[in-house]
């Protein structure tokens, strides 16, 4: 009786792990590129330690840096970090997505799979239409955001350096990413008596807290009790940390003469 050979498989990889090793592939890109001397203002590389931790701090939105990004980084540097951060923000399978769209590529029901596991979403279906309307809806609010910034960084940078000032910050803080470029070595502490921009830059950070599937979810209810248990969560414990952290700030440092 003849043996049968039975040949391997072709087995395709989990969506788990396409995006784990999509979010490590964009995360090495990007610290090669921030090693690059056209990345740093000294004109000579920053080691690859410091440009892949800067790099994984940006895709994964920490906020967290060991330089002075302002100081340290050209505008070539920064505009890698801002599409790392924007890139970590949206996810990694809505960009490449929208890279697909824009090339005209289909988009498999595999990919259709990774891109419902990103986007935490139970169903594959209308996974394109989403994707749309969260690019969309990122473009639209970051497009404010950076508008109502640059009236603030425009008069005090000028045109270039303001407008580049608001979009990278309008950026950073949808992503809930916590960057800055200003270069002062203390974030946004110069502007803590400016009402205006910590409004809106606060405004940015909580749209971006509160996530696309509960924006969409609002913009088409538009009541709180026709929302969707999520939402109303969501929604709920925002407001509810909002205001007790507010107040609790507030007793604990209304005295305190650094704060004031």
């Amino acid at each position: 009786m003849r043996r049968r050979i039975s040949l391997p498989r072709n087995h395709h990889m989990h969506p788990t792990r396409v995006l784990a090793l999509g979010f490590l592939s964009v995360i090495l890109i990007g610290a090669f590129l921030l090693m690059l001397p056209i990345s740093a203002t000294s004109g000579k590389s920053v080691g690859f330690l410091t440009a892949l931790f800067t790099a994984t701090s940006c895709v994964c939105v920490t906020g967290l840096t060991v330089v002075e990004v302002g100081l340290v980084y050209t505008g070539f540097g920064q505009f890698v970090m801002m599409c790392l951060i924007q890139i970590g923000g949206l996810g990694f399978m809505t960009a490449a997505a929208l890279l697909f769209m824009a090339i005209g590529k289909r988009i498999t029901l595999r990919e259709r799979m990774t891109i419902a596991e990103g986007l935490n979403e139970d169903g594959i279906a209308g996974q394109v239409r989403l994707v749309r309307s969260v690019v969309l809806m990122t473009a639209v609010i970051e497009s404010i955001g950076a508008t109502l910034l640059a009236f603030k960084f425009v008069p005090i940078y000028g045109w270039g350096r303001g407008i580049w000032y608001s979009v990278f910050h309008a950026i950073s803080a949808f992503c809930n990413a916590g960057f800055d470029v200003l270069g002062y070595g203390n974030s946004i502490v110069n502007f803590n008596n400016s009402p205006y921009l910590l409004l809106v830059i606060a405004s940015l950070i909580i749209l971006g807290g509160l996530g696309f599937t509960v924006i969409s979810d609002i913009l088409k209810k538009k009541r709180f009790a026709t929302l969707h248990l999520h939402s109303k969560v969501v929604l709920i414990m925002t407001g509810s940390l909002l205001l007790i952290g507010t107040v609790l700030f507030y007793l604990y440092e209304s005295g305190n003469p650094a704060t004031m």
